[in-house]
């Protein structure tokens, strides 16, 4: 491979590029830049030659045009082992560059603000950047191409111990990484771009939920050690840095794939929640849910409700977990927490378990694409962010809810969404008493969730995901407790369910929205 000589740097994203630059310069490299790159490695005290002196040619259309010219295209297309690349070269006069340096406009960036105009949104697709970034790639085995700033100290590492000199494997991964970038920037354009349509010459957004093309293109984060299970290879992919795939791990040991999707669960259900709220999840059923008003009493009301399964568990908090909350958690085997942030004194706490995996989250549940695979294809759909709502639900009994009623039907109703199919929760106001998740018929979910709870349920109140198809699941429910249901409605026998309803003396809600999760 060659010696890199002559590096080319043009970045939006400016981090770290300065001792990058000077580690190059000490090594004899020829800086070349452009515009406000050239500018910061002046500034760091560097010798730069602009882009415009060698082309010859100054840049011109507000920026549109810097890189793109035949004396930059050639510089890094030309194969070194080719005798009449080289004899074209030499004819021209033109220089050949070893490696480029650049990342790209941030239009992914810009594409995520709310009501962004058509014209920013084109003024950010950069150009000349995955011109120059693609060209290198295909000459890999010549010129080095470098697209993140956390390659940069490898890189420099690696041309101090080598002379200059990069390895085959290590362009080769570089132009990997490169077209990686490529890819997924314009797919990050091609799918913003194709929710915009041009409506009697005024720009709109379209009001298809789905787009034409579903782009996935994402970098392997984290490889892990296998899948559901031992034989399945497994790793997570994110471009992000909100949600738990942007998860940042402070403790413990590495995440699996089943915690991955366990604090999932756990992080989609807590966010449901304005007060200080816990949950504990297993198998990706809530086990235990409270809504309190402390933090510790949160998660004492979630525990109580089914110790046994919390055991080996996986955490979520809606709030910084604190010094009392970490001790009560302290006293159980828990494999992962998922909360926004810890106190001090809390880590110390929790950080005494050598294995417990502890797990800082940024944001909320984002209002993007549920993409799940199924042999052949993916299913896309929008996110389940419905939330009870006033206006549509409606009292279809004699009998109102009393307020301490109304104040458990909401929360229940918030914890059934993140049960699996079919789903009944059982619950006081703030409090998962039990749950029935998964069965295949209604009626064997309410008589499983009242079987294993470990709580009185008298007085209690009952949500289900969808509606019941007969009678039998109201009565069940009542004959274990229950006082009030909370449903969305919607049966070809929902008058038998209302008459049993009014006939048992219990209040019924239909919310008119279903909650399935498969």
């Amino acid at each position: 491979m060659p010696a890199v000589k002559r590096v080319l740097l043009s970045v939006t994203d400016k981090s770290g590029l300065l001792p990058f630059a000077k580690g190059l310069a000490a090594l004899g490299c020829e800086l070349i830049s452009t515009g406000g790159t050239a500018k910061m490695l002046r500034d760091g005290g560097l010798a730069v030659r602009d882009v415009s002196e060698v082309t010859g040619f100054p840049e011109m259309l507000d920026g549109r045009v810097k890189t793109i010219h035949p004396r930059v295209a050639a510089g890094i297309l030309a194969r070194r082992s080719v005798p009449e690349h080289m004899a074209a070269l030499a004819e021209h006069e033109i220089a050949t560059i070893d490696m480029v340096v650049v990342n790209l406009y941030e239009f992914e960036k810009v594409a995520a603000k709310q009501g962004a105009p058509v014209e920013e949104l084109i003024e950010n697709i950069d150009i000349g950047g995955p011109t120059m970034i693609r060209a290198a790639a295909k000459n890999f085995e010549d010129v080095a191409v470098v697209t993140a700033a956390d390659d940069y100290e490898p890189i420099l590492a690696e041309l101090s111990a080598n002379a200059g000199v990069l390895s085959k494997k290590t362009h080769w991964n570089l132009a990997r990484k490169a077209y990686a970038t490529t890819a997924r920037y314009d797919a990050a354009i091609t799918a913003r771009l194709a929710s915009i349509d041009v409506v009697e010459d005024n720009w709109s957004d379209e009001n298809e939920s789905t787009p034409p093309v579903l782009n996935i293109h994402m970098p392997r984060r984290q490889a892990l050690r296998y899948g559901e299970n031992p034989h399945q290879a497994a790793a997570l992919y994110a471009s992000g840095t909100t949600g738990i795939a942007g998860c940042k791990q402070l403790h413990g040991k590495e995440l699996s794939y089943n915690n991955l999707v366990d604090l999932d669960a756990a992080w989609q259900l807590i966010c449901e929640f304005s007060e200080p709220a816990a949950a504990i999840i297993k198998h990706t059923n809530p086990c235990g849910c409270a809504e309190q008003a402390t933090l510790v009493e949160a998660y004492r009301k979630a525990y109580e409700a089914d110790p046994v399964s919390a055991y080996g568990g996986v955490l979520a908090f809606n709030r910084t977990l604190d010094e009392e909350t970490a001790l009560e958690v302290s006293s159980l085997f828990v494999e992962a927490i998922a909360a926004p942030g810890y106190s001090e004194k809390a880590l110390s706490i929790l950080t005494a378990k050598k294995n417990l995996r502890l797990v800082t989250v940024d944001g909320g549940v984002p209002d993007e694409l549920v993409v799940k695979s199924i042999t052949g294809g993916f299913l896309a759909q929008s996110p389940d962010l419905a939330t009870f709502d006033p206006a549509t639900a409606r009292v279809v009994t004699e009998r109102q809810p009393t307020e301490a009623e109304w104040v458990a039907l909401k929360f229940g109703w918030k914890v059934c969404k993140h049960v699996k199919s079919n789903a009944i929760v059982y619950a006081n106001a703030g409090q998962l008493l039990s749950s029935g998740a998964g069965q295949m018929s209604r009626v064997f979910s309410v008589e499983i969730g009242a079987r294993k709870s470990v709580l009185p349920l008298a007085g209690c109140v009952v949500a289900s995901d969808a509606f019941f198809p007969f009678a039998d699941g109201p009565e069940g429910a009542v004959a274990n407790g229950a006082t009030a249901i909370i449903q969305p409605g919607g049966s070809v026998r929902d008058a038998d369910v209302i008459a049993a309803a009014n006939r048992l003396g219990i209040a019924m809600v239909f919310t008119g929205v279903r909650h399935f999760r498969h």
